[in-house]
Parts: C-alpha cells; sequence; structure tokens
C-alpha cells in the first residue's frame, strides 16, 4: 500500500480527496493536515467517514510526510510552492491542487496570484495535470500541477476544435457557471445562502485567474494562439460547472460530431453524448466524468459546446486521484468508478 498525505484537510478539495481515497484499493492514508482542528479525528470532523478512516489531523511540523510515497496540497495558493522542494528531495511525489504551479510565465502568475514564486526551479519541471492532454508527462512525474476546475472544463470542450483547426482561434467565447463550492470553504456574506440563493450573477468579467491558465494550457497543446473572453458566474447550488462554449467555424465541412467522437473514444472520463443532446450538472454530480454535447445551431456557422463537470472531482480532487493511478502505473480509473447523484 503506498502511503498518502494530505495538506490541508479540512477544504472542500481536502474532504473530497479523503472521500474517495478511502476506498481506493493501493492507497493508505496516513496524514491528514490542519492547523484549526490538530488532534481532532477525521472521522469526528466529518462524520461522513465514520468507520472509513482511523486517523486524527496533525499539524504540518508533526505530520512527517517526509515518510509518504506522494502528499496532495490541498491547500490556498502560495503554500505547496514554499513546501514541495523539500518534500520532493526526500523522494516523495506532490500533486498540489491549488494554482502554485499551473502558469509556466511568472510574470502572469505575480499578476494574477499577487505574490512572488518561492520555488521558481520547480515551475518548469511541474506538469500540468491534465490527463487527456499530457498522460505520458504525468506518468514519470514528480510533481503534477492540477488544473483548475474552470480550465478543465473549458479545455476539454474546445481542445478538438482547435487541434482540428476547425474555429478561429482568435475568437472564443466561455460562459461558464460554477456551484458555490468552487469558492471554497470559508465564511463569506456573498456565499450565504440567502445572499446568493434565487439569484445568479457574473463575477470578475473584467479579469478572472483561470482565464491565463486556460489559454497557456490551450496553446501549449495545439500550437495555436487562442483569444478567449471568459465569464464566470455563480449559480445557487453546491457543485457543479456547465460551460456553454462559442467558437466561429471555419471549416464549415468537418463533421464536428465525429471529431469529438473521435478525439474522446479512448478516454475514460470523457463522456461525448450522442448530436443533439442536452447536458445537465447532475448528470456528472459526485463523478469524475466530463460530458460534452456539440451542435452547431440552424447552421449558423457558430459552433456551441456544452461542457460539464462536477467541480469538486473532475474539476478538483477526482483528477488529482486519476493523476496519482497515473504517476503509480496503475488503471486509471482505479477509485474513481462512481455513478452519479441523482436527484
Amino acid at each position: 500500500m503506498m502511503k498518502i498525505g494530505i495538506v490541508g484537510g479540512t477544504g472542500y478539495t481536502g474532504s473530497e480527496l479523503l472521500r474517495l481515497l478511502v476506498r481506493h484499493p493501493h492507497v493508505e492514508v496516513v496524514a491528514v493536515t490542519s492547523r484549526s482542528v490538530a488532534g481532532t479525528g477525521v472521522a469526528d470532523y466529518y462524520t461522513a467517514l465514520r468507520g472509513e478512516i482511523d486517523l486524527a489531523f496533525s499539524t504540518l511540523e508533526a505530520a512527517r510526510l517526509s515518510d509518504c510515497d506522494l502528499v496532495f496540497f490541498a491547500t490556498p495558493n502560495g503554500t505547496a510552492m514554499n513546501e514541495a522542494a523539500v518534500l520532493l528531495e526526500a523522494g516523495v511525489r506532490v500533486i498540489d491542487l491549488a494554482a502554485d504551479f499551473r502558469l509556466k510565465d511568472l510574470d502572469v502568475w505575480r499578476h494574477w496570484y499577487g505574490m512572488e514564486h518561492a520555488a521558481p526551479a520547480l515551475v518548469e519541471e511541474a506538469v500540468y495535470g491534465l490527463p487527456e492532454v499530457n498522460r505520458a508527462a504525468i506518468a514519470g512525474a514528480r510533481l503534477v500541477a492540477n488544473p483548475g476546475c474552470y480550465p478543465t472544463a473549458v479545455t476539454l470542450g474546445l481542445l478538438p476544435l482547435l487541434e482540428a483547426g476547425a474555429v478561429e482561434a482568435s475568437q472564443l467565447i466561455a460562459d461558464v457557471k460554477s456551484g458555490v463550492s468552487g469558492a471554497g470553504r470559508k465564511a463569506s456574506t456573498a456565499l450565504l445562502m440567502a445572499e446568493c440563493g434565487e439569484s445568479f450573477k457574473t463575477y470578475s468579467v473584467g479579469g478572472h485567474r483561470h482565464q491565463p491558465e486556460i489559454r497557456e494550457t490551450l496553446q501549449r497543446a495545439t500550437g495555436v494562439e487562442v483569444g478567449l473572453t471568459f465569464v464566470p458566474h455563480l449559480l445557487p447550488m453546491v457543485r457543479g460547472i456547465e460551460a456553454s462554449l462559442y467558437a466561429p467555424l471555419v471549416r464549415g465541412e468537418v463533421d464536428v460530431q465525429a471529431l469529438f467522437e473521435a478525439r474522446y473514444r479512448d478516454e475514460p472520463f470523457v463522456d461525448v453524448l450522442p448530436a443533439g443532446s442536452a447536458v445537465e450538472t447532475r448528470s456528472v454530480r459526485g463523478t469524475n466524468l466530463c460530458r460534452l454535447s456539440v451542435l452547431e445551431p440552424q447552421g449558423g456557422g457558430m459552433m456551441v459546446v456544452q461542457s460539464v463537470i462536477d467541480n469538486l472531482v473532475k474539476g478538483a480532487a477526482g483528477q488529482a486521484v486519476q493523476n496519482m493511478n497515473l504517476m503509480f502505473g496503475w488503471e486509471e480509473a482505479t477509485g474513481l468508478a462512481l455513478s452519479a447523484l441523482a436527484p
């Protein structure tokens, strides 16, 4: 059994990691850190895990993470970059679920995250953890940057079109909606039910930090410079992302449905729905799936792709487990055979 540590176990991504890892057949969670509840039993804090795990939260200093085979960082931005080097030197592999190693351009990273990077030498080594693009590199990686939730949904939706040169890459639009868990587990007036319930709003329209991540990922994957208008919205639900993606076609003769089906035929966690199907977030709730629907409405030359994921699973913890499976040479879907929670 591989020994696994989780740094930051009391956030939503940390709790989702625990939900997935306690049933994984090849790993044992041996350390979960939290400064705020150190000493508290994990199953006492997360009662849904009663009988699943016999472990208490510990401080980072007491966790003995160097004894682990792999450590997940489910922490705020700026944490993993200060801790990863020591673990890597000790032979521990690292998956960061925050943004510390996602962007290769450190000037862009500094602009969007408001701090100097503490480990620039590791940024170039880090592999961006989107298996549908970087599967081989992930398998050999010591350090994986787990993608953001919005970038996962948007990238998977646009990738086949850009790879085929079927759309005008300079005029892409991503109109994306997320449940409130995407904002993290923190006290915030804007996230109170009385504030966000029965309402629907945009935010960060002038600029969102996931926009440069999407652009960089698509450009690295396709070699095409991308122009992207990205508008995020907050929905009054807990889980889920729906991305409505718009791209002008430049090759009218392309069979887009066949293009998507061929691109993702062998991908265990991307499901291309039959032509004309509608997508809904509840069809992926609690799963590691991305479901896609493609359409050219009224033959008007504008491609519309709808992409849905669970932001806490394929958008975070599930994709991190998928990456872990690749890093250790296990079947990619191990521990991730999950059915959607519906209703």
